[in-house]
């Protein structure tokens, strides 16, 4: 494979764009990557601040690309791949579209085309995020890396080793911050309650929020040895502990992520 492939995002939405850019903070040549959407102004925009390459043809951009990334929404990709069908000879693949099975891919395109279905989450907008990739076995060792590379631009990239596993990728990781921005907003919520004025609240959540991730990802100790430390017997937090216990919140956790790969699931289905 070409040491910088020439890499086209079919769909410049929020997520493309992210991928793209962290490409861009890695020191990836700009005429080395197209975008295309159907916006005039967003890829003038686009062209204007970055210096890629913009058309609405998507054929075009396509073929002059090593690897295609799909950003289309997923009720659009059906149409758009069907489209690129013809473009599509020796490419890598990327679909970042939620709930797109790789069968559902191989029937648009061909058996034979290299794909990767992936996951990503939100915060990949920050150069955060947290990825689940899975390939078909079309991908070579190669592609495998270059699309690796391409999703560690924007945080975390792991392999799941079945295809389905991508559904508790988005229970986990795809979901997951809305999680996080929950009990943010409730203790935010709270902390008004006892008497902290909203910015006060507001800064002090998302910075304990924020320190507490950066231990827990610094940390050689697991997250539930992180909070026994801060847990001291018959103490405030040990209190405030139990509260949530009572309220059995690791209970509630375990059945929100089943529901919500329980919907990737549907989803999946319905965009077959």
């Amino acid at each position: 494979m070409l040491k910088q492939p020439v890499v086209a995002f079919i769909g410049a939405g929020n997520m493309a764009q992210a991928i793209l850019k962290g490409l861009l903070a890695q020191d990836y040549p700009a005429d080395h990557i197209w975008a295309t959407a159907r916006s005039h102004d967003r890829l003038q925009q686009l062209a204007t601040t970055t210096g890629v390459h913009t058309t609405h043809d998507n054929q075009a951009a396509c073929r002059a690309a090593d690897v295609i990334v799909m950003g289309v929404k997923p009720q659009m990709m059906a149409n758009v791949t069907r489209s690129l069908a013809p473009a599509i000879d020796s490419q890598l693949v990327i679909s970042v579209a939620a709930g797109i099975l790789l069968d559902s891919l191989e029937n648009w395109l061909s058996k034979d085309t290299a794909l990767v279905r992936c996951m990503p989450n939100t915060p990949s907008l920050v150069g955060a995020g947290a990825a689940g990739l899975f390939a078909n076995q079309s991908v070579n060792s190669d592609q495998k890396a270059c699309a690796e590379y391409i999703l560690t631009t924007v945080g975390l990239a792991l392999w799941v080793t079945q295809e389905n596993q991508l559904d508790m990728v988005t229970a986990v990781s795809g979901s997951g911050p809305a999680y996080y921005f929950l009990l943010m907003e409730a203790m935010i919520d709270a902390a008004q309650e006892l008497g902290l004025d909203l910015d006060i609240a507001r800064q002090l959540v998302l910075q304990t929020a924020l320190g507490a991730a950066t231990m827990a990802h610094q940390s050689q100790s697991e997250p539930a040895q992180l909070r026994q430390a801060v847990t001291s017997p018959k103490g405030v937090t040990e209190q405030a502990l139990r509260v949530f216990e009572r309220g059995h919140f690791k209970a509630l956790c375990q059945q929100a992520m089943l529901t919500a790969q329980e919907r990737s699931r549907e989803l999946a289905e319905l965009y077959r």
